[in-house]
């Protein structure tokens, strides 16, 4: 399976622990919050720096009476229920700010990834996206809700414990210095292997994602085509890929760990045996050496879990990146730094001058051509010819999916380049040919043209759709889940529910994409009743294949190789012949034959 080209192939990898700074505008509202769990890091560090002391005071006092030996180990319960209290509330404080942190960058995805044109999801999978809003930002979720705070911690322990090591003995203290190099190489060599397999493992698990996403959405065809075996083994070597990614960065990451804790607690035996000479020639107490090796135990386990956090560091490093990309992704499409408003009330005169376009998948095939259409308020026109002609690319370019690579689109003779698409999409009403049922209820799924409809409208443009019959047979009426893109109905009932979507929405231009060509006989009869009436106050472009659904059109407009090739109404196209005859020939020739 090929990597979407612009998001994962053309990729910089990243290069420091840096890219975890874009972290910092979502960090930055709630600086209060961060600014308590820090104190709480630095009060729980400190008392951990402060716990040998106490026990020093126990091993060099257990000859003193019992009176002061209960003073010490007093003293160093207190110092342990302070230890629990500010670890407990450094974990709520920090785990709250990285809870909430991810809750917003999730946001900000997907606000910024519903707004992106078409072009863009040409280019990447929909599952991709969403494993970059689920897996990627629980990592960042892990790091700053406790890999940070950890790390912050050790670090201060480990800075706060070399400086105690050194005031309680130089000698010993210079002995541990010698191994710090010792550690620090293999973390620094290694970690940059890690970082790259963590990126790396991070674009495979979101190639596997895509791939189920793709694969399960499309489920009945899959098995319609008994492509079950096929399915199965692109999705298993998409996600053995993904394992052994993950695998070689397990590999890096056990061989660093494994070399850094040798090296460590190796050192520490090798002080501590020194120690134990310098404790027998009297050169130092035994509560000293066992402060020592207390803080030389803590300083130990600050550089092992420093290092055991860089990996996932770097493992959240590259999710921030990923995520920073679908944040900083260039759409092709974008709305005027001032836009202009569309007049009001909205006239719905539709204009196309000049018009050419290209998809950009398939440059060399010309989707329009030199396109010139005016569209008055009020008329109702057909576009009708083969499949590929360019009738659908006028509807997307009239919603501004696209933009011409030549020529203006306007409503109302505003081009929609000087406007905000949020504005002038209000004034448009689409019925697509394959219509998008939400995982929700009907009544939900008809009021998403119209958000704060009420439920009486909602069956009124239901009943205007002829909708209501099977809507309020359903188990719970209009109020029935309806499944995963609407599994649970006919395809002429999930037409019915986007017309009814549509004649809620109320829009002064309203457009059909094969409105009614998933409808069996009586249905497509009652549903283009319902659009007759709809369309007298509208403007109205109606893509067709089937020339009965729009012999009663003000004009009918003939699309060949994305030209417009002949216009007029139906008797007229008739009498003269062309593109259109032949297709109503063909049409109602069979139509009566069968």
């Amino acid at each position: 399976m090929a990597r979407s080209p612009k998001i994962i192939a053309d990729r910089p990898t990243t290069k420091r622990i840096g890219a975890l700074r874009a972290l910092w505008p979502f960090i930055r509202p709630y600086r209060g919050l961060l600014a308590s769990a820090l104190v709480a890091l630095v009060v729980t560090a400190g008392i951990s720096l402060v716990l040998p002391l106490a026990v020093r005071r126990v091993v060099d006092g257990f000859d003193a009476g019992a009176r002061l030996l209960d003073q010490y180990f007093g003293a160093a319960v207190a110092i342990v229920a302070l230890l629990a209290l500010g670890t407990g509330m450094r974990y709520y404080l920090v785990t709250r700010l990285g809870e909430r942190v991810v809750a917003d960058i999730r946001e900000a995805v997907f606000d910024r990834v519903i707004t992106l044109s078409p072009a863009f999801y040409e280019r990447v999978l929909t599952g991709e996206i969403i494993s970059r809003i689920t897996t990627d930002t629980t990592l960042i979720q892990s790091v700053i809700g406790s890999s940070v705070s950890i790390a912050l911690r050790n670090f201060l322990i480990l800075i706060g414990g070399m400086g105690m090591l050194l005031w309680t003995s130089a000698k010993l203290s210079g002995l541990v210095l010698l191994l710090v190099p010792l550690v620090v190489v293999p973390i620094i060599v290694l970690g940059r292997r890690l970082r790259v397999l963590s990126r790396e493992n991070q674009d495979w698990i979101a190639q596997s994602s895509g791939a189920a996403s793709e694969s399960l959405l499309s489920a009945q065809t899959v098995q319609a085509f008994t492509h079950e075996g096929p399915t199965r083994a692109r999705f298993r070597e998409v996600t053995e890929r993904s394992f052994d990614s993950a695998l070689s960065r397990v590999r890096t990451r056990t061989v660093m760990t494994v070399i850094v804790i040798f090296l460590i607690f190796s050192g520490v035996l090798g002080v501590l045996w020194v120690g134990a000479r310098d404790v027998r020639a009297d050169v130092m107490s035994m509560g000293q050496l066992v402060q020592f090796v207390i803080y030389a135990v803590l300083v130990a386990g600050a550089v092992g879990a420093l290092s055991e956090i860089w990996g996932e560091l770097q493992r959240a490093a590259g999710a921030t990146e990923r995520l920073t990309e679908l944040l900083s992704a260039e759409d092709t499409l974008t709305d005027p730094v001032d836009p202009l408003p569309l007049p009001r009330p909205v006239q719905g005169r539709i204009g196309f001058r000049n018009v050419s376009f290209h998809y950009p998948s398939r440059p060399e095939v010309s989707a329009l051509e030199g396109v010139t259409l005016d569209i008055q308020p009020g008329e109702t026109v057909a576009l009708v010819g083969p499949s590929g002609a360019g009738k659908t690319t006028v509807v997307q370019l009239l919603l501004r999916f696209w933009d011409p690579a030549s020529g203006t689109v306007s409503i109302d003779g505003m081009d929609l380049r000087r406007m905000a698409r949020a504005d002038f999409r209000q004034a448009i009403a689409l019925v697509p040919q394959d219509p998008v049922i939400f995982a929700t209820t009907a009544r939900e799924n008809i009021r998403f043209g119209r958000p704060g409809a009420s439920d009486a409208e909602v069956e009124a443009a239901a009943r205007a759709a002829h909708a209501d019959e099977f809507l309020s047979a359903l188990p719970e009426g209009y109020d029935s889940y309806v499944g995963e893109r609407g599994v649970m109905l006919s395809g002429g009932q999930k037409q019915r529910i986007a017309i009814a979507r549509a004649i809620l929405r109320d829009a002064p231009i309203l457009l059909l994409d094969e409105a009614t060509s998933a409808l069996d006989a009586e249905s497509e009869r009652l549903v283009q009743a319902a659009v007759d009436e709809l369309t007298r106050t509208r403007t109205t472009i109606i893509v067709a294949h089937r020339l009965a659904t729009v012999k009663k059109a003000d004009r009918i407009v003939v699309f060949d190789h994305g030209r417009i090739v002949a216009q007029g109404r139906h008797d007229e196209l008739v009498t003269q012949g062309g593109l259109y005859a032949r297709l109503a020939r063909l049409q109602f020739t069979e139509s009566l034959a069968s």
